[in-house]
């Protein structure tokens, strides 16, 4: 199935791609594989959500928010390849949280991540993954998360 096609089945739109907040690049791409920067949430104002999971952010919440990173991901795979079936795989997930020091629920926050890259990927979108808690992210948004993706060649 075409990936594009499959996008517009589950009604998903992706945002435009935020600027860069420093000297780095968005993406970049080395052989069949794109590592994608890390980025924050997306919440289609232009507010940047902060605080902290488990004091300020409910999990639910942080849920949607590592989903709406996801679109971000997606909308930079597209602007590198210019076509979503020239992606092979997501391969790898690293999930930053920025959580209170006993919060523990960091795999439930970057499902949010994972459920949309399978909905929107099928099994290409299955990856391995790290979630881990932070005791701050920049900007003090909740969550960041980058990936590494294999493309067609």
């Amino acid at each position: 199935m075409k990936i594009e096609q499959r996008l517009q089945e589950l009604g998903i739109e992706l945002p435009p791609i935020p600027a860069p907040a420093g000297n780095y690049e968005q993406y970049v791409r080395s052989g069949n594989l794109i590592f994608l920067s890390g980025a924050g949430p997306h919440t289609g104002d232009g507010r940047l959500p902060t605080g902290k999971v488990g004091a300020d952010v409910s999990v639910e919440e942080a849920y949607q928010h590592a989903r709406s990173i996801g679109l971000v991901q997606i909308a930079r795979l597209k602007e590198a390849l210019g076509d979503l079936d020239k992606v092979n795989r997501i391969v790898k997930v690293l999930g930053m949280v920025n959580a209170v020091p006993e919060f523990g629920q960091q795999p439930k926050v970057m499902n949010g991540f994972s459920d949309l890259m399978i909905e929107v990927f099928g099994d290409k979108g299955r990856h391995a993954r790290s979630a881990v808690g932070m005791g701050s992210l920049p900007f003090q948004i909740p969550v960041e998360i980058e990936a590494v993706v294999e493309v067609a060649g």
